[in-house]
């Protein structure tokens, strides 16, 4: 069963037609939209600092959300796809990102809209990744624009995708319990 707990008072909210793993930790001040998913290993750790996740949003295996006390907060768009083990400390996302494999975005970086972060891409604290491009390397350096064929093939095609992922767990849940009766 996924860890959902309070810290300090401030219990997680998570919106409607979401997918927790059972192996999913969230804690403390963390405010998710609708239709986001929390895969299998993932750490959203809200308690020394805020986080607040937009709508459809897919945060996928060992992924680790978390900020820095008293410092900086975390805030992440909509329609994003966090790739397999990310770390995103204390940054902010806009919408239509993908941030892939292994990338780590650090404290007070901003990722602008319909950008895309490399796997295993490094964005060091205080960059400003601009809008429309592609951001690759340790440090990361924009290295090429953003296609329609990008945005619509990549971003959108993984967020849309992960939505469908998660209604499979969905649906074995309800065979899981009807089999129990």
């Amino acid at each position: 069963m996924a860890v959902i707990l309070p810290v300090e008072g401030k219990h997680p909210q998570i919106g409607a037609d979401c997918f927790v793993a059972p192996n999913a930790t969230i804690v403390g001040d963390v405010i998710a939209g609708d239709a986001c998913s929390f895969w299998f290993n993932t750490v959203v750790r809200g308690d020394v600092n805020s986080i607040r996740i937009g709508n459809k949003v897919n945060i996928q295996d060992g992924v680790v959300i978390h900020c820095t006390y008293q410092k900086t907060t975390t805030t992440i768009g909509n329609n994003v796809s966090i790739g397999h083990n990310a770390i995103v400390h204390g940054c902010t996302i806009h919408d239509n990102v993908l941030v892939g494999m292994g990338a780590i975005i650090m404290d007070n970086a901003i990722v602008q809209s319909d950008c895309i972060i490399a796997a295993g891409a490094l964005i060091l604290e205080g960059t400003v990744c601009n809008a429309g491009g592609v951001y690759a390397g340790v440090p990361a350096k924009r290295v090429k624009e953003i296609s329609s064929d990008l945005l619509n093939g990549e971003i959108n095609r993984i967020a849309n995708n992960y939505i469908k992922y998660a209604s499979w767990f969905e649906e074995a849940n309800e065979a899981d319990q009807y089999s129990k009766k």
